[in-house]
């Protein structure tokens, strides 16, 4: 599947990197790398799901075994599945819960992916953290990664709090206030400064 990057990336790095020195050193480390959508709502925020509380890799192995369930990634195939197989695949029960739920508001028409380029990005959090198992964090992924909305900051996520204590704070504790002070100056593209701060971390981009 093509994977595409947002048309806004050249403006968002150079505004960042004329309004922020962390962001000035960091974005040349990494030429000819972007954030990219796979482009496929359902199969976004499953990954999503599958991600949550454990490691990249872990959650890699994972989906290769679910996705190997099914001929194509799609909300009815899903909930033809077994949940024993699902479960053999290294779905926690309550991971295969969240995922029939999702597979659910997409089969039955409760979200509609065609509504959401009209509407905000609170309107869209609101409407996804209301299926089981997708906080505000998988919601946050879901607008960098799929919409790929340019001014998201999601405070909620470890790797970023961490990137943003070791590059602006000389490793010092983080607050939520602290990286907020800190986002001022990457507005209005805090998702492309977060996929930066994340890729200090972790030089090999993931892509939900």
């Amino acid at each position: 599947m093509t994977l595409l990057a947002p048309a806004y990336w050249t403006d968002a790095c150079d505004h960042l990197m004329r309004h922020d020195r962390v962001m000035n050193k960091l974005i040349p480390q990494f030429p000819n790398v972007s954030l990219q959508s796979r482009g496929d709502p359902f199969t976004t925020l499953a990954r999503s799901v599958i991600g949550q509380q454990i490691s990249v890799k872990a959650a890699q192995a994972v989906w290769d075994r679910f996705a190997a369930l099914m001929p194509q990634m799609e909300p009815a195939q899903l909930l033809r599945l077994k949940v024993d197989d699902m479960r053999a695949a290294g779905l926690s029960a309550r991971k295969v819960e969240y995922l029939v739920d999702l597979a659910l508001h997409f089969d039955n028409g409760t979200l509609r992916p065609e509504a959401w380029q009209a509407m905000d990005d609170e309107a869209i959090v609101k409407q996804l953290v209301a299926i089981r198992g997708i906080g505000r964090w998988t919601a946050e992924m879901f607008l960098i990664f799929y919409l790929m909305r340019p001014n998201v900051l999601p405070l909620d996520d470890v790797g970023l709090i961490r990137g943003i204590s070791q590059s602006y704070f000389s490793g010092d504790p983080v607050s939520r206030s602290d990286a907020r002070e800190v986002a001022t100056a990457w507005a209005p593209y805090c998702s492309v400064a977060t996929w930066y701060i994340w890729r200090s971390l972790d030089p090999v981009p993931v892509a939900y």
